[in-house]
């Protein structure tokens, strides 16, 4: 039945390959001939995507775009509402920000994949004007741009048909913000990229973007105090001070690497340290299918896919002191590589290709029904 219809897929940005991209790339290709809308494309970064037909906004055409997009949201409503799916019978969405916020014609069915409420304009507004500190002249003029933004971003929120979405703690959300009910279909992770490895360590692993939110700064300061050796993986604005921190320390910071680098590092990991809320989290899902079990965070999607005592364990609060307590909790217990990786044996490409056919042939049936 879908593969009769004509097929756009459409997304914030493409310029990093993370958890939505991924989803992104597995709904291509579910359908390849599907056309990819997007604001900014990165190709270099994304080669995953060289067979794709891509369409870039014209924001391509503004100096260094696409490493500062964000800088970019006051227009990315506009950037989105311009573009044309007139031609389209399905469109779907991949949105954490303003993708969904496009205009289809009423035969036109918009499932939307939403990765959480726009963050910089809800829950996490004020996080998002301190990173202006750089750019204070802007900061006067984003307090009264992103109030507009959150009203557009409600009245956007009701262009589209029908939500999925990657968590339950996101559902949650997505009903409080929008007042929409939604499907949950978990994200994919490469179960045949991370495999189990033999050889756990002795050292512990985190993995991420330095970014305040993230805080990597509470695992090195448990390094720091505990003194157990620790890998981080992952580059941003936070990497200055986290060196500050660690000097001393047995903290040895990788940068950004490779997948079969990736996958090493987590093979030999004794554990992966994931202290941040996040709203489903791939990274948890990567360390686990390689046999390597998660200290995290007790909030948002870990909590759907980290199983307390079998794939790992979570602490309570964001301080280094409940940190080490779990810890000291992980050290006294004996892990079983195999079980942690079939653990998450339900996060394959092939299960979320299969739902999510499954619900979008279900969801154009009903969308059918309601034309005639």
């Amino acid at each position: 039945m879908l593969d009769k219809l004509k097929i756009a897929i459409v997304c914030d940005w493409l310029t990093v390959f993370a958890g939505a991209e991924r989803v992104v790339y597995e709904i291509h290709q579910l359908f390849p001939n599907a056309v990819i809308y997007t604001s900014l494309y990165d190709k270099k970064a994304l080669p995953a995507f060289k067979k794709a037909t891509v369409r870039e906004s014209a924001l391509r055409y503004v100096p260094f775009a696409r490493k500062l997009h964000r800088l970019f949201l006051p227009w990315m409503p506009l950037i989105f509402e311009r573009m044309d799916f007139s031609e389209y019978d399905l469109v779907i969405s991949s949105s954490h920000s303003a993708a969904k916020g496009i205009i289809t014609k009423p035969e036109t069915l918009h499932v939307c994949y939403c990765h959480s409420p726009m963050r910089y304009v809800w829950d996490h507004s004020h996080q998002y004007q301190d990173q202006f500190r750089s750019f204070f002249l802007l900061r006067p003029f984003y307090k009264p741009l992103l109030h507009k933004i959150r009203m557009w971003d409600r009245v956007a929120a009701e262009r589209v048909d029908t939500f999925i979405t990657n968590s339950n703690y996101i559902a949650e959300r997505i009903k409080k913000y929008y007042k929409k009910e939604s499907t949950v279909i978990y994200p994919p992770v490469d179960l045949h990229t991370f495999s189990v490895g033999k050889n756990h360590g002795g050292t512990y692993l985190a993995v991420g973007r330095l970014i305040p939110y993230k805080r990597f700064d509470l695992i090195v300061k448990a390094a720091v105090k505990m003194g157990f050796p620790l890998q981080i993986v992952g580059e941003g604005p936070e990497l200055k001070r986290l060196k500050r921190m660690a000097r001393g320390a047995n903290v040895t910071f990788l940068g950004k690497i490779s997948d079969d680098d990736l996958r090493g590092a987590y093979q030999h990991a004794k554990a992966l340290i994931f202290p941040q809320q996040e709203d489903f989290g791939i990274v948890p899902l990567e360390a686990m299918a390689c046999g390597t079990p998660v200290i995290a965070y007790g909030r948002g999607g870990a909590l759907e896919t980290v199983k307390n005592g079998i794939s790992g364990l979570f602490f309570g609060e964001q301080t280094v002191e409940c940190l080490v307590k779990a810890i000291q909790k992980f050290e006294k217990k004996k892990w079983n590589s195999e079980r942690v990786a079939d653990s998450v044996s339900q996060f394959s490409s092939a299960r979320f290709r299969s739902e999510l056919r499954y619900f979008l042939e279900k969801a154009w049936k009903e969308h059918e029904a309601m034309l005639r």
